[in-house]
């Protein structure tokens, strides 16, 4: 069977998938070019099954990164072939079996990491992530509040935002998203996507004037303008009655992302749009 990239299919994830792909993978860190190794030769001496899948799982990763996805499959089952309870190759076939479109091949392999590595903040926060992704809000938490116990793994501040979207999307309680938005900034202070999150919750919880402050924060690290920044921006000062405000905003989403889903959204009746 030939593998083909297909389109991602949540459009939500956009701002968070960016921590999923590899990252709790450190093997993409410095790849040099490697002949392809005999997959039919012995183990040498001294030499452990994680040393004789580490060629396969770098070659496919390298397959991966070129398109080469069939090529990329081969090596990376020889890789877990050798060892298979190796974390990074089951990690990163999980990447490509999502790039193809098929998400249970895909669950399936970052179950097996989080399974091989039960402790560790990576592999947990990944099946935690994906399991989001395909709907499955409550049992991500598990994943997440494992990987958050690891106090060996640096990158908290992502698992927060992460476990805090993933309340948001699974429409669950907005305190607890609120409070992993909050540990996110508090960590990071310009973690963008915990900013734009918490603005949002804050804006549903009809906390407007605390909901424009942070979106203002978003705003002021002087990223990339994003549609759905700017609708929520305009949506903000709506309520708190700045129809100037409101409209410079509509006019900046229209000028900008003229034809987005939010610029469509705005109803030209309605005098701030």
């Amino acid at each position: 069977m030939r593998l083909r990239a297909t389109p991602p299919q949540i459009a939500a994830f956009a701002l968070v998938l960016s921590a999923l792909a590899l990252g709790g993978c450190r093997a993409s860190e410095g790849i040099r070019p490697i002949e392809k190794p005999d997959s039919t030769s012995n183990l040498k001496r001294d030499e452990t099954t994680s040393d004789r899948a580490r060629p396969f799982m770098q070659l496919g990763q390298k397959y991966m990164e070129m398109g080469k996805y069939d090529l990329a499959r081969e090596n990376l089952l020889k890789a877990i072939k050798y060892d298979p309870h190796g974390v990074d190759a089951h990690t990163v076939l999980a990447t490509l079996y999502d790039r193809v479109g098929d998400p249970q091949a895909a669950e399936d392999h970052y179950r097996m990491a989080a399974e091989y590595a039960p402790r560790a903040g990576g592999p947990n926060n990944n099946y935690g992530l994906y399991l989001c992704k395909r709907g499955k809000f409550d049992l991500s938490r598990k994943y997440f509040d494992i990987a958050l116990a690891d106090g060996f793994y640096d990158d908290k501040a992502t698992i927060y935002t992460n476990a805090g979207t993933c309340q948001l999307l699974g429409k669950g309680s907005l305190e607890l998203a609120e409070a992993d938005f909050r540990h996110a900034l508090d960590i990071s202070p310009s973690n963008a996507q915990a900013l734009y999150q918490l603005a949002q919750v804050l804006y549903l919880k009809s906390d407007f004037f605390k909901a424009r402050a942070f979106i203002q924060r978003y705003e002021g690290l002087g990223g990339q303008a994003n549609p759905d920044a700017l609708l929520l921006a305009r949506n903000i000062e709506i309520k708190l009655g700045n129809a100037d405000a409101a409209r410079d905003y509509a006019r900046r989403l229209h000028d900008q992302f003229p034809d987005s889903e939010q610029t469509h959204s705005l109803d030209p009746t309605t005098p701030s749009s």
